[in-house]
């Protein structure tokens, strides 16, 4: 049953990560989704940017001027480096003018954003007859030649790509004797866009559905962990059911075995012809139906807390009580190698206490002494008045019980789980039982205990209760 508990978490486990997993990706989908609608939609918004009379002048001012340029370069007065060095301070000084423009341009679109744009040259490419002159290359490593607003390429959204055509003639009077020359210049650009804080604008839009989907993985966690808490709860429930079946015909058997053996004992022709040996088994038999009457009540009352305990206190001579309690027990274990030692107080003490409950906590501890003893089980029974407490010690030579145990040795249903000892029957409600026992007489109750070397518990009752 264990395993199958197991093997359904660690099922339910994976089936929440792939739902998390599927849930993630419909979600990073989404968003791809809105990214592109929404640049989509900007591009739309300012597609038509370049179309315009005074981009066209712009554009004209620096075609001019590279053309002007490139024919130096052809009739070899100019390098084509330097070429392209006088070319740049003219797009410095033309670039103010584009940024003014573009700025404007975005400017009557009336969006709820902030757009940077830019037009970077990627090259400038000379066609003479069938022969190709690649004057400037962005992939070669140069400084790219940039009109509008300058940003992180991280940052960059391509708008849109456009290779540019003019010719022009130069005469070249060195080479070609004065005859004029047709030249084809293609220019590439791209223009790119920066749309200012358009994650947090996507983000914003699937704010919703960020927030419906961390909810939904919530509720599946919390029904997931509720479900298995419940299963682990049913199955611990039914396992202490069984337990409890178990130990409660466990517990009739030592009252109901006294008794047998009590009433067998009252056959013997020496016991009857003694009357105080006939007595003395009475009074076993009386005890001992006694105690199986109010088994059955122990049964419903085992859990209560101590302020849940009704008491119905007795005022009892403590040397008669205990030597009472130790000679019943005595009795059940005398089949065991079981050793009792007692050193009751000397001065005669009267208890305040509820008999059947408090000897109930009594044979709790007495009994794990014989569960978790050795072969040959030793236990030391002692009783002191200290000013108003009376301190009940009830040592044994056991196992003993480690520090984690000892901290949760008076929980409910707890039972200790270290070696062999999982093996010995019960419900883990006799310490606890006998704890709240303890608790509705107004005392307490510690251990002291190191691991082979046995355990000492110690209750304290006032005596004035």
């Amino acid at each position: 049953m264990k395993k199958n508990i197991n093997l359904l978490i660690i099922t339910s486990v994976i089936a929440l990560l792939a739902l998390s997993g599927i849930q993630g990706y419909l979600i990073y989908n989404t968003y791809q989704l809105k990214k592109d609608v929404f640049i989509k939609e900007t591009k739309k918004a300012i597609s038509n940017i370049d179309n315009t009379k005074e981009m066209d002048s712009l554009a004209e001012q620096w075609y001019t001027y590279l053309s002007e340029n490139l024919v130096e370069y052809k009739k070899n007065k100019i390098q084509k480096k330097e070429a392209l060095d006088k070319f740049r301070p003219k797009t410095d000084s033309l670039n103010d003018l584009f940024k003014e423009y573009y700025k404007k341009e975005i400017a009557k679109r009336n969006l709820e954003y902030d757009i940077q744009y830019k037009k970077d040259i990627k090259s400038i490419v000379l066609f003479e007859d069938e022969r190709m002159d690649s004057i400037f290359s962005a992939v070669d490593g140069e400084n790219i030649y940039t009109f509008g607003e300058k940003f992180p390429q991280k940052d960059e959204v391509v708008m849109s790509n456009a290779r540019w055509f003019t010719d022009f003639e130069y005469e070249d009077e060195v080479n070609s004797g004065g005859i004029k020359i047709s030249m084809d210049l293609e220019v590439r650009t791209v223009d790119y866009i920066n749309i200012i804080g358009w994650k947090r604008i996507v983000f914003g839009q699937m704010a919703s559905l960020f927030i419906f989907s961390v909810l939904l993985i919530l509720f599946v966690v919390i029904l997931l962990f509720y479900s298995i808490r419940n299963l682990i709860r049913q199955k611990k429930l039914a396992d202490i059911k069984t337990d409890f079946i178990n130990n409660i015909t466990h517990e009739l058997k030592t009252p109901m075995a006294t008794l047998g053996i009590a009433s067998k004992t009252l056959r013997k022709p020496e016991i009857q012809s003694s009357p105080d040996a006939f007595a003395n088994t009475l009074d076993i038999l009386d005890r001992q139906n006694d105690r199986l009457q109010k088994l059955v009540d122990q049964v419903v009352t085992n859990s209560l807390g101590s302020e849940e305990i009704i008491l119905k206190k007795e005022e009892v001579l403590d040397d008669t009580y205990f030597k009472n309690v130790l000679k019943d027990f005595q009795l059940s274990v005398q089949n065991k190698n079981v050793t009792v030692t007692s050193k009751i107080e000397f001065r005669e003490v009267n208890l305040n206490i509820d008999k059947f409950m408090f000897t109930t906590a009594l044979l709790n501890i007495l009994d794990n002494a014989v569960k978790y003893g050795k072969d040959e089980v030793e236990i030391v029974f002692r009783t002191y008045l200290k000013d108003d407490l009376y301190e009940i010690s009830i040592h044994d030579n056991g196992i003993g019980i480690s520090p984690k145990e000892q901290r949760k040795i008076f929980e409910k249903f707890y039972r200790i789980t270290e070696g062999d000892v999982h093996d010995v029957k019960g419900l883990g409600l006799g310490l606890f039982f006998t704890n709240q026992i303890v608790k509705a007489h107004q005392g307490n109750i510690s251990l002291e205990s190191k691991l082979d070397l046995g355990t000492t518990f110690t209750i304290n009752i006032p005596i004035n209760e």
